[in-house]
């Protein structure tokens, strides 16, 4: 029975998320007792279903983009042709670490104006580092012995690349793609200060309102879904190394 309570606890968060922003009204005596003079407990300046949805198409663009460069810087300075790369790949894809995401809105702004364009900036630098490290960890820490049976069964380098490293990096890649969501999805909130759409907007109206239950009911949406995005990709990565015969906790 133990052994269910995880699940069904997900099960319940998911289902009362899905309530929450289809139906906020429903949880609106809830929150009323966080509002002062008459304010509105439920959000009104636009769809929390909507701002949600948004929020997590502006993630899961700058994720994917951000894959897609990690992964790929990853494999050329594992290569013997790209090895003197790695300093410098090291460096670029630490830049979204070293400046602050506020600064780096300041920046893309003036370049590509206000909107989803600076976000989607933000949340690619960000992203970048830990999936590259964890492209790069498990790169270079494959099997010796598989890796001689591949060269030994005649496989050129890029079907031991598709058919052999890849696979095997996977749920360690997919970690790294985990920590990179759940970084996203709390940054993306600062992405309403310069006008994009996410649920930073519930939660900076209601810090210029002073208005808790907006605060409240933004944050909670966004660490909703990073608990259940986290949970399902790290169900993801378990099945991955399963397949890989590899242990898992």
């Amino acid at each position: 029975m133990k052994a269910w309570l995880p699940a069904l606890l997900r099960l319940a968060v998911l289902l009362l998320l899905a309530v929450f922003i289809t139906s906020p009204n429903w949880f609106e005596p809830l929150l009323k007792p966080l509002t002062e003079n008459g304010a509105p407990a439920i959000y009104n300046q636009g769809s929390l279903l909507t701002l949600t949805l948004q929020h997590l198409r502006i993630v899961l663009m700058a994720t994917v983009a951000a894959t897609i460069v990690a992964v790929a810087l990853a494999i050329l300075v594992t290569r013997p042709a790209g090895a003197e790369f790695l300093p410098l790949s090291r460096s670029l894809v630490n830049i979204g670490q070293t400046f602050p995401p506020v600064a780096v809105l300041a920046l893309a702004v003036p370049a590509v104006g206000f909107g989803e364009k600076p976000t989607l900036i933000a949340l690619f630098l960000y992203g970048l580092l830990p999936i590259f490290e964890n492209a790069l960890t498990a790169l270079t820490n494959l099997p010796g012995n598989v890796m001689e049976a591949a060269r030994g069964a005649g496989m050129t380098g890029w079907q031991r690349l598709m058919k052999v490293e890849l696979p095997l990096s996977a749920p360690v890649i997919l970690g790294g793609i985990r920590l990179s969501v759940v970084i996203s999805l709390a940054t993306a909130t600062i992405g309403s200060t310069v006008a994009a759409k996410t649920l930073g907007e519930v939660i900076i109206a209601g810090l210029i309102s002073n208005n808790l239950a907006f605060v409240l009911q933004g944050g909670l949406i966004v660490a909703a879904l990073a608990v259940l995005i986290y949970d399902g990709l790290s169900a993801i990565e378990r099945y991955a190394a399963r397949r890989m015969g590899q242990r898992t906790e």
